[in-house]
């Protein structure tokens, strides 16, 4: 499915990734996906949420008042458990390096669009969805490729994900935001 994305979509995927790893969340979701759209405030499918005041800094500032930053390590410590003095622990008992996980060249395997560590994928169902929705939407409206749009049109489309309701909260009609996208997409 990636072979018909084009130049900016694959970014926002790339960006969305950032996203997620800059917020320190251990997965990609569909709020990440529009952080990535949001990212390019040029693409024409973007500058339709700009345009109507949803910009990347602001829907940055509901995905983190929602889901916070710093990840596992900032919620662990808010209830009393210290990562550094877990891993001394595991280190004294079981050597230096134990929670490093496999060594050698795992790291260095091409790993697909969908893939994360261990073989597992970062990106969550409703992401997947998205992703796979904006097909639906390129097919829909005869294009031959996945543009930014058709990703933007998907997170709408999926509708029950955090990047709905960033744009939703935002008083955002989301019937006239599918519509604006799809006459740009036109």
């Amino acid at each position: 499915m990636f072979e018909r994305f084009t130049v900016g979509a694959r970014q926002v995927v790339v960006q969305a990734k950032a996203e997620a790893a800059e917020l320190k969340h251990g997965y990609i979701g569909t709020e990440h996906l529009l952080l990535g759209i949001l990212a390019d405030p040029q693409d024409p499918s973007a500058a339709v949420l700009v345009e109507a005041g949803l910009d990347h800094d602001a829907a940055r500032v509901v995905v983190v008042r929602l889901l916070g930053s710093g990840g596992d390590a900032q919620a662990l410590a808010a209830i009393g458990v210290d990562l550094d003095a877990v891993r001394e622990a595991v280190e004294a008992e079981f050597g230096e390096g134990a929670l490093d996980g496999p060594a050698g060249g795992d790291q260095s395997r091409r790993r697909g669009w969908f893939k994360g560590g261990g073989g597992r994928s970062p990106f969550t169902d409703r992401a997947k969805k998205t992703l796979a929705l904006s097909l639906r939407e390129a097919i829909r409206l005869g294009a031959d490729h996945i543009a930014v749009g058709h990703i933007l049109l998907g997170l709408l489309r999926e509708g029950d994900g955090l990047a709905a309701r960033v744009i939703a909260d935002h008083g955002l009609d989301v019937k006239a935001v599918r519509r604006a996208v799809e006459a740009r997409l036109a």
